[in-house]
């Protein structure tokens, strides 16, 4: 269950953290946005990366240590 945790998490996916918020917001160069779309974001394509590393990576410990 907790390596499944990052998989059901909507924070690393979506748009809606107050850190992800505040960087759009202070971000000058414009080239972090929230596009038209939910989906449509710069922090899309880090959080599904860092879901799947997690989960996978969470999988693998719990081979290495389950007896």
């Amino acid at each position: 269950m907790i390596a499944m945790f990052p998989a059901v998490n909507c924070l690393f996916i979506l748009p809606t953290s107050g850190p992800a918020l505040a960087a759009v917001g202070m971000d000058r160069s414009g080239t972090t946005y929230i596009g038209k779309y939910v989906l449509n974001h710069s922090f899309q394509l880090p959080g599904i990366l860092m879901v799947a590393i997690a989960v996978l990576s969470a999988f693998a410990i719990v081979q290495l240590f389950v007896i």
